[in-house]
């Protein structure tokens, strides 16, 4: 995978564009993804007209407060560096709607976008009908990330939760491996007063028999999701514990790191990214992949070095500590 080629792409055909932007506009019409309920009454009743699409691929789930997207984008790449098309759902976007659904590490085209819209337009509609409430812009977005990743197809998705995890319109589907990323307050009014709390709504999407990925937490939250991993016979990765980053310098546009993971030692793994977290961020997903392949559980060899290496040279994260421009 090379570095710069998950830039959005803006319709040059005045037809697109305008097409584009009466998709938005309806989305726009929608519950703000703000606005929640507890419910995936919605969601199930979509997925079911569809032919449930979330089923046609295994997936990574991604909850967390802190770090979600970019570590989406770093388990994103490795896995295309496997030589897997990949399906990539995050939120929110920085320039183009059209960045939270990702094909093989470009924003879906606008054509594609639209059609997608209107092929699930019906069902959605259907949907609507039968519901107290109307699918939100969220839920419809979702579905379409779904049905997209059926359609194309994709080898795995990484899909990250928009809000909390266990009511979160995602979680319809059922995520080979669940990645938990730093739990900290937020959304407090919605999740929970604390990190224990939140981290309770986020343990949801933590499936029965599923591989866990566990970023550094607060001992509160840490007790919450491991409790719940128990409960649903999960097989949990601490990062400190089972991998994490051994060390960490900052070089010329990045930093230099060298991983322990859940199969051995990755040294001189350059990450061009900024900032100590997405070293930590860095490694929760070289552990999730891991995780995906089986090392620590299935197999006990590591990932090919230099793949991997390869994969986090070519790592972005627009929007997070990005230099925008040079003077």
């Amino acid at each position: 995978p090379e570095a710069g080629d998950d830039a959005p792409r803006r319709p040059q055909d005045p037809e697109v564009a305008a097409a584009l932007r009466e998709v938005e506009a309806e989305l726009a019409g929608r519950w703000p993804e703000t606005k929640l309920e507890p419910s995936l009454d919605r969601m199930t009743a979509l997925m079911d007209i569809l032919g449930e699409p979330q089923r046609a691929y295994p997936a990574i789930h991604i909850t967390g407060t802190n770090g979600k997207t970019s570590t989406a984008r770093m388990i994103e790449q490795l896995l295309r560096a496997f030589d897997l098309r990949t399906g990539r759902y995050t939120s929110p976007h920085v320039q183009m709607v059209t960045e939270r659904i990702s094909l093989d590490g470009a924003p879906i085209d606008p054509e594609r976008f639209v059609e997608t819209y209107r092929d699930i337009e019906p069902y959605v509609g259907m949907v609507d009908a039968s519901q107290p409430h109307r699918m939100s812009f969220f839920e419809v977005l979702t579905g379409m990330a779904y049905a997209a990743f059926a359609d194309a197809p994709v080898d795995v998705a990484v899909v990250e939760v928009g809000m909390g995890g266990g009511w979160d319109a995602t979680n319809v589907i059922d995520g080979q491996v669940a990645v938990v990323t730093p739990v900290a307050l937020d959304h407090t009014d919605r999740l929970g007063q604390t990190p224990g709390e939140i981290a309770v709504e986020k343990a949801g999407i933590i499936k029965e028999g599923a591989s866990v990925v566990l970023a550094q937490q607060p001992v509160d939250a840490a007790q919450a999701l491991l409790k719940h991993a128990v409960e649903v016979d999960a097989t949990v990765a601490r990062e400190g514990m089972e991998f994490g980053v051994l060390q960490r310098e900052v070089a010329v546009g990045g930093q230099l790191l060298t991983l322990r993971g859940l199969g051995g030692d990755y040294e001189d793994v350059f990450l061009p990214l900024h900032g100590e977290h997405q070293a930590h961020n860095a490694a929760v997903a070289l552990a999730a992949v891991e995780s995906f392949f089986g090392v620590g559980r299935d197999r006990s060899e590591a990932l090919d070095a230099d793949v991997v290496r390869r994969a986090f040279a070519s790592a972005s994260s627009p929007g997070r500590l990005e230099v925008v421009r040079r003077s």
